[in-house]
């Protein structure tokens, strides 16, 4: 069977400029007058939540679906782990010589190189350096325990069963958050739609790589689902409607609710429902645009946040632009973080790959 699935590759770029949407609306760029802001935020409140809840049941969804009986631990480790840390450590470099040096401690620093800072619930070290790679703490964890999870689930005969209790699991993580940890600090950044909220129930539900931890393992099932022909034969145009309804719900709850409970279902639907069409020969978003955009959508995840702050920068921190201004600033950061990323993924991330990556397994970018 092929298991190439380049509508998943092209999906993860639409991921990471959701991604890029979410943070884009953080820059408050638009000067008032503009009546930019205001729906910018509220319209980009679910993407970066979204985004990353993507990526993480992708990622279980695309690793179980490319498996080998005959792979080793160490071998899958050192794929995954020359998979991420090249890029990892090229844009963390980058992002402490521009801006993040001298505001950031020594423990901090070791924490975003090593990538354990996803466990401290403290925002100036998970979103500290370059913002973005709290995620890959997340991945870290998933790829250490993913041959285990992968040899559960081959166990598991009511997979959908399953897939409903761990979805149960993610609702109740917000509702024992709000409950039980505490209200104080908040997050203190205006304009965004964090201000205001708690930090603590949001590091639960957002951060902390065992709570996340659930979508990867609903990837996995999702994909068992798929592979013993059990998919209930919901199609892609059906997924994605219910993916946007998840989305445009995100943007009126409450947002430890928004992170996760309200689209994450329709998330591993769509990605099932995506990859049984590639399966019988109907392919999107995979096209040979959507695929090279798709692989080099992880180095694009990585260094788009790093161009923002540079543009804000040359900008100024304390202007606002009209509308036209504004919008030219954003496509210059969206042409320049595109443009790294290729050259990320050409000249760090393959080379990387080729070179320490011994006997890969063939498999879709995850």
């Amino acid at each position: 069977m092929d298991r190439r699935l380049d509508s998943l590759t092209g999906a993860r770029f639409v991921a990471a400029f959701l991604v890029f949407c979410f943070h884009v609306a953080t820059l408050g760029l638009f000067a008032p007058e503009t009546g930019v802001s205001g729906p910018l935020t509220l319209l980009t409140k679910s993407a970066g939540t979204v985004g990353v809840s993507f990526f993480f049941v992708l990622s279980g969804f695309v690793l179980t679906w490319s498996a080998r009986p005959a792979d080793t631990y160490g071998g899958f480790l050192r794929r995954r782990l020359v998979k991420i840390f090249p890029n990892h450590v090229v844009t963390f470099a980058l992002a402490m010589a521009l801006f993040a040096a001298a505001a950031t401690p020594l423990p901090t620093v070791l924490a975003n190189l090593f990538l354990v800072q996803a466990w401290v619930p403290d925002p100036a070290t998970f979103l500290s350096v370059n913002g973005p790679s709290w995620s890959l703490s997340c991945e870290l964890v998933f790829y250490l325990l993913f041959p285990a999870l992968l040899a559960l689930s081959g166990r598991i005969k009511r997979l959908w069963w399953w897939a409903g209790g761990v979805v149960a699991l993610i609702v109740l993580l917000p509702v024992l958050g709000s409950l039980l940890l505490p209200a104080e600090p908040r997050f203190e950044l205006p304009g965004t739609v964090l201000d205001g909220q708690s930090i603590y129930p949001m590091w639960l539900v957002y951060i902390f790589p065992p709570a996340r931890l659930l979508d990867f393992f609903l990837g996995i099932l999702m994909a068992r689902i798929v592979l013993s022909g059990k998919w209930i034969g919901l199609g892609v145009r059906p997924a994605a409607l219910l993916a946007v309804a998840g989305y445009t719900i995100g943007l009126f709850t409450p947002m430890v609710f928004t992170v996760d409970v309200v689209t994450v279902v329709p998330l591993a639907l769509l990605i099932a429902a995506l990859a049984t069409a590639e399966r019988q020969g109907a392919s999107t978003l995979g096209g040979p645009v959507w695929r090279r955009l798709g692989e080099a959508s992880f180095a694009f995840y990585l260094i788009h946040e790093i161009v923002l702050v540079l543009v804000r920068a040359t900008v100024g921190f304390d202007t606002q632009l009209s509308l036209l201004p504004g919008i030219a600033a954003v496509l210059v950061a969206l042409a320049l973080s595109v443009g790294l990323a290729f050259a990320l993924h050409r000249w760090v991330e393959q080379p990387a790959m080729r070179r320490w990556a011994r006997n890969p397994v063939p498999a879709p970018v995850a």
